[in-house]
């Protein structure tokens, strides 16, 4: 695939924004194509860098990750495998798997009440930070949590949370129909004014009510 359609395509998939954002938040999206080309040892060493400094409480940084790129075959295969059916069809493709994992108990054996979000601000640096080298993350719920315990031998207190696939975005031509049209259709979320809220639940805030100076 050429970096020209890559770049159409890209383009075509940027978020219909009602306010400027930055670039790297504006363009994410989680390509199923991806690219036949490896991502570079030290730009992953980059995205988990930029997952170590997200925020936590108290420091605790509940997180971790297993990463396996497609040349460890070994153990690419073994997340791979954990994976369901259907999202093992394009994520073979990837240049990276990660099954990301959270301590949802602390040391002292309490529970971390805000281990996912914790762990979810860690995944969010290093998906942004993945945008600014063009490596694209399609985040995925639809794997064998049993399973992912049992291949990566995860200690109780610990929590397969979401698997991971990276790499550069590729052509959709090469996936099956249904994903195709997936992969192509535009990307859209709720307005504002259904999340943003002031006084009580479901009412919106004037901040986000009146959208006339919002982007054209």
């Amino acid at each position: 695939m050429s970096t020209t359609v890559r770049e159409l395509l890209t383009a075509a998939k940027a978020a219909a924004i009602d306010y400027p954002l930055q670039e790297a938040l504006r363009y994410r999206w989680s390509p199923r194509a991806f690219a036949d080309r490896p991502v570079e040892p030290e730009t992953l060493r980059q995205l988990v860098e930029a997952a170590r400094w997200a925020p936590s409480a108290g420091n605790g940084q509940p997180w971790s990750f297993m990463i396996a790129p497609r040349e460890d075959t070994a153990e690419f295969a073994r997340l791979l495998a954990v994976l369901n059916e259907r999202n093992q069809t394009w994520a073979r493709g990837a240049a990276v798997l990660l099954l990301v994992i959270a301590a949802v108990r602390r040391p002292d054996g309490k529970e971390h009440r805000l281990a996912l979000y914790e762990v979810g601000l860690a995944v969010e640096n290093l998906v942004i930070e993945g945008m600014t080298h063009g490596v694209f993350a399609h985040q995925m719920a639809g794997f064998n949590a049993a399973a992912a315990r049992q291949a990566f031998d995860i200690p109780d207190g610990q929590e397969p949370v979401v698997a991971m696939a990276l790499g550069y975005p590729g052509d959709p031509e090469a996936l099956p129909g249904d994903l195709r049209a997936r992969e192509l259709a535009p990307r859209t979320r709720k307005p504002l004014a259904d999340f943003v809220f002031r006084g009580r639940v479901g009412q919106p805030s004037p901040l986000v009510a009146d959208h006339d100076d919002a982007v054209s």
